[in-house]
């Protein structure tokens, strides 16, 4: 039995989270150069994205490029930039065809101009579409957002236009840069290891973290296929106890 018809599809989590780790790791082990490894990543974006658009997946986000990555060797960071450009330029046609729109969310301010350009012409045309909604987490970082939330927070409270008794957790979510997704329900992380890495920290809060050996290079429909019967095969009680869930109490 193939793990494709095994797969509940009433019971799909409407957004997944993905940080796609191990792209260098993976290069390295080929004898190849890190680059080599994020440009072999492409092929496993293409992969997932198909996947969950056959699926019905809602929401799709994809932890690109983080704050954090600015920090790496500055050849691979311009070659990350440039593969980014050459990705969106070579997909944007497809996305719009299959009713995929495309969504950014971080700093796109810290991006190079040429990035920022193609990036936004890619949002302005896929921008009525109503199937999957992709999300790329572009100079990102959990962090970022919780204090930029703040900061833009403290500002409505100072010009008058929000009293602090009215801050809840609406309230904060309205600031997030995720304010117009659901969160997601289930957060895959790829080669082994065992974190978040300053991904979605607010956001993750009740979501299904599911770790695998599998370098993102490698990481296919089967492997999300193998991630979403896990999921199925949790009990998802939000505080509550398994009793409760299964009452609906």
């Amino acid at each position: 039995m193939d793990l494709l018809s095994q797969i509940d599809k009433a019971r799909l989590p409407k957004h997944i989270a993905i940080i796609m780790d191990g792209n260098g790791r993976w290069a390295k082990e080929q004898g190849q150069d890190r680059l080599f490894g994020h440009y072999q990543g492409v092929e496993s974006v293409r992969d997932i994205v198909e996947g969950c658009a056959e699926l019905s997946v809602g929401y799709l986000t994809l932890y690109a490029f983080s704050t954090e990555n600015w920090d790496r060797p500055q050849y691979e960071v311009i070659g990350l930039m440039e593969l980014l450009v050459k990705t969106i330029r070579g997909e944007v046609e497809s996305l719009n065809k299959n009713n995929i729109r495309l969504h950014v969310i971080g700093d796109m301010n810290m991006l190079p101009d040429y990035a920022q350009k193609e990036l936004n012409e890619a949002l302005q045309i896929t921008k009525h579409n109503t199937g999957l909604q992709l999300i790329m987490a572009l100079s990102y970082s959990g962090r970022w957002e919780l204090l930029n939330a703040v900061k833009n927070i403290a500002h409505e409270v100072q010009s008058g236009n929000l009293q602090i008794e009215e801050i809840d957790q609406d309230t904060l979510q309205k600031y997030l840069t995720t304010s117009e997704f659901p969160d997601p329900e289930l957060m895959i992380r790829t080669s082994g290891e065992y974190r978040i890495s300053n991904f979605l920290l607010y956001q993750l809060a009740y979501a299904e973290l599911y770790f695998t050996q599998v370098r993102w290079p490698d990481f296919r429909k089967q492997n999300l296929y193998e991630a979403l019967l896990d999921y199925q095969n949790r009990e998802r009680r939000f505080g509550k106890t398994g009793e409760q869930v299964k009452t609906g109490s």
